[in-house]
C-alpha cells in the first residue's frame, strides 16, 4: 500500500508538471476582454452553437478510416508573383493549403502563411507536408498585410510569422499575445472590426494550440473592400448564419476564398468545416463573382484522402451548373475578372 501510495504522489506530480509546461509552452495566453455576445469574459463562442460532446475527439482519434494520400508529391515552385497590381486589378496566387497572396489595388496581403513542414508544435512531428509551398518564400513581392484567422497550428504557423516580421500582421481578439512570446507584432480585431478596408468577420469553428487553451482566443474569416469589388477570406469555417450575414454587408463580392477540405469524417468536423458540396452552397449564397478553393492538398488533417476534396467539389459544381469556382494548382496564380 505504501509503494502505491508513493506511485500515484509521482505520477500525480509528472501529471502536474506536464501539466504547467503544457500551459507555459503550448497553450496560447488566454484573452481578458470585455462580455460580449460571442464572448463571456472565460472563452469565445461561436453563434451558432457547436454540438459536440467531450468524447467526440477520443472517438474519432480510436475508430479513423484515413483516405490515401501520397507520401510526397514532388513539384516545381511557381513563377515569382508580379510586384504589384494595380488600381483595379485583382490577382491570387494559391501557395498551398490556405495560404494566398492577394494583390489588389497595389496591396499585397498573405493569408494564413505557412511555409514549414508540420502543422505542430514540435518540428519532429504532427502532420506533415505532402507537397511543397507552391512558390518560394524567397519569391514574395513586398507583403504589406498579413491575415491570421486563428490560433491552429496550421494557420498561425510561428516559424513563418518570423520571417514576416515587420509587416502589419491583423488577427483576431487575443493572437497578438501568442506571437507577441515568440517576438512578433500583431494587431488585434474582433468580429466585424476594421483597420483599414480589411474587416474581421465571423466564422464558425474554435481554436486552441493545446489541451487547456480551447476556445480562450477568436477566430474569424476576413473581408478586403474595395470599390471594385470586395474579397472574402473564410479562413476555417463550418456552416453557419455568418455566410448570410455577410453577402449582406459586402456586396458585390468578387473574390471568395473557400475552404473544402479536412472535412471527413462528417459527424466530427461538420460543426466546424464545410465540405465541398457547402462550398458550392456557400458561393451562391455569398453571390460570389468568382471562388478559388482552398485548404485542401497539402496536409492530412481529416480522414479525406489527398484527392477526395477536388473529386467531391467537381461533383458539386457540376450539379450546380458549373458557376465560377476555380481549383488552381499550387503556386498557380490567376487574374480575377471584374464584377459582372
Amino acid at each position: 500500500m505504501r509503494r502505491a501510495a508513493k506511485a500515484a504522489i509521482v505520477a500525480a506530480g509528472a501529471a502536474a508538471a506536464a501539466a504547467a509546461v503544457e500551459r507555459r509552452f503550448i497553450a496560447a495566453p488566454r484573452y481578458r476582454g470585455p462580455i460580449t455576445d460571442h464572448f463571456d469574459g472565460e472563452r469565445f463562442h461561436n453563434r451558432d452553437p457547436i454540438s459536440q460532446s467531450r468524447g467526440s475527439f477520443l472517438k474519432w482519434m480510436m475508430n479513423r478510416n484515413r483516405g490515401h494520400w501520397d507520401d510526397w508529391t514532388d513539384a516545381p515552385f511557381g513563377p515569382p508573383p508580379p510586384r504589384r497590381a494595380g488600381e483595379g486589378e485583382l490577382r491570387v496566387t494559391f501557395i498551398n493549403h490556405a495560404t494566398t497572396l492577394l494583390q489588389l489595388d497595389g496591396l499585397n496581403i498573405l493569408t494564413d502563411p505557412i511555409w514549414s513542414d508540420r502543422t505542430s508544435p514540435v518540428g519532429f512531428a504532427g502532420p506533415r507536408r505532402h507537397r511543397p509551398p507552391g512558390i518560394r518564400f524567397e519569391d514574395l513581392p513586398p507583403i504589406d498585410v498579413v491575415l491570421v484567422s486563428h490560433n491552429h497550428y496550421d494557420h498561425l504557423d510561428i516559424p513563418t510569422l518570423k520571417r514576416l516580421r515587420g509587416c502589419n500582421i491583423i488577427t483576431p481578439l487575443g493572437n497578438a499575445a501568442l506571437m507577441r512570446r515568440h517576438g512578433i507584432s500583431a494587431t488585434e480585431v474582433d468580429w466585424w472590426e476594421s483597420r483599414g478596408p480589411i474587416t474581421a468577420v465571423p466564422a464558425q469553428h474554435f481554436c486552441a494550440r493545446g489541451m487547456s487553451d480551447r476556445n480562450r482566443n477568436l477566430w474569424s474569416g476576413f473581408a478586403i473592400a474595395s470599390r471594385f469589388g470586395n474579397v472574402y477570406f473564410a479562413g476555417d469555417s463550418g456552416w453557419g448564419s455568418h455566410f448570410d450575414e455577410i453577402a449582406r454587408r459586402f456586396q458585390p463580392i468578387r473574390l471568395a476564398l473557400l475552404p473544402i477540405g479536412a472535412y471527413l469524417p462528417r459527424w466530427f468536423m461538420h460543426p466546424v468545416h464545410i465540405d465541398p458540396a457547402q462550398a458550392v452552397e456557400a458561393h451562391f449564397v455569398l453571390k460570389a463573382q468568382t471562388s478559388i478553393a482552398i485548404h485542401f492538398g497539402c496536409f492530412a488533417l481529416g480522414d479525406d484522402g489527398q484527392f477526395e476534396s477536388v473529386r467531391d467539389l467537381r461533383a458539386a459544381l457540376a450539379a450546380n451548373g458549373n458557376p465560377r469556382f476555380w481549383i488552381l494548382e499550387s503556386g498557380e496564380g490567376r487574374d480575377i475578372p471584374p464584377c459582372d
